[in-house]
């Protein structure tokens, strides 16, 4: 499955319904998921850092277009 991260990003950063809250919250508990997965010596799925980093670009996208 490709995965166009950049056009995720855009859609979700401009995405009215998605508050800063929820990404923050979305954000946190993808950290916490990966973490619980390091710590307890599973294999880290693929689609949980995609998601991470398209929220993030996502976050980062709509706080530039804020200032």
């Amino acid at each position: 499955m490709k995965l166009d991260l950049t056009s995720m990003s855009a859609r979700l950063a401009s995405d009215a319904t998605i508050t800063d809250y929820d990404f923050w919250r979305a954000i946190k508990m993808l950290d916490d998921e990966l973490y619980r997965a390091e710590r307890g010596g599973r294999p880290i799925p693929m689609q949980l850092l995609y998601a991470r980093k398209a929220l993030r670009a996502a976050h980062a996208r709509r706080l530039r277009r804020k200032r």
